[in-house]
């Protein structure tokens, strides 16, 4: 289980870990940029019922679309994410994914801003992956770049200081560092770096 702010490193840190121990990785914030993604598209359509149906057919094929790392598409996720009734839909497809994986792995791996306290507290290992704010905002900037996004560095870390905000803040589910995760600082690791010690601390 592992929480983080926006830009931390955990997507690609849970990629390495999960390939490694052979785990089902989930990126929970990407299900609701989805669904941010759809509500922007199919804005007419966009109700509870909608909603329901779209995470009942969730595959993880659609949490791989690029554009789903938009900076509008965070806004409008972090927005959302602050809806009860759509946290308690999204909390047991959570569920479902962490706790049922195919026989084929290991186990599952999820990072998000909840995880380590609300999804799934009996987790192995937990930990709180951050980084300060301007090398989050840096890494984004780059990311998006190579999307051929046009953007300034200025709008991503105006950005990402928002998300933060909404995250540490939201009434239901915020960010936090609980006492029994594990905190990693990545500002100034490299990816490499950072998957070592995690992979040390597991084994």
């Amino acid at each position: 289980a592992i929480d983080s702010p926006a830009a931390a490193g955990a997507g690609t840190l849970c990629k390495s870990i999960s390939k490694h121990y052979n785990l089902l990785y989930l990126d929970t914030g990407k299900i609701y940029r989805f669904l941010a993604f759809i509500k922007l598209r199919e804005r007419e359509k966009y109700n509870k019922r909608f909603i329901k149906k779209k995470i009942q057919n969730l595959k993880l094929k659609d949490l791989q679309n690029k554009k789903l790392l938009y900076n509008e598409i965070g806004t409008e996720a972090s927005l959302i994410a602050k809806d009860k009734t759509i946290r308690k839909l999204v909390h047991s497809f959570q569920l479902n994914f962490a706790y049922n994986p195919p026989k084929k792995y290991s186990g599952s791996c999820l990072d998000g801003r909840d995880i380590t306290y609300n999804i799934v507290p009996d987790a192995d290992f937990k930990f709180f992956i951050t980084a300060n704010v301007k090398t989050r905002a840096l890494r984004r900037y780059k990311e998006l770049k190579s999307l051929n996004k046009q953007i300034s560095y200025n709008e991503v870390l105006k950005s990402i200081k928002k998300r933060d905000k909404n995250d540490f803040n939201r009434k239901i589910a915020p960010l936090k560092k609980t006492r029994d995760s594990v905190l990693l600082n990545t500002s100034k690791l490299t990816k490499r770096a950072c998957f070592l010690k995690i992979k040390k601390i597991i084994d």
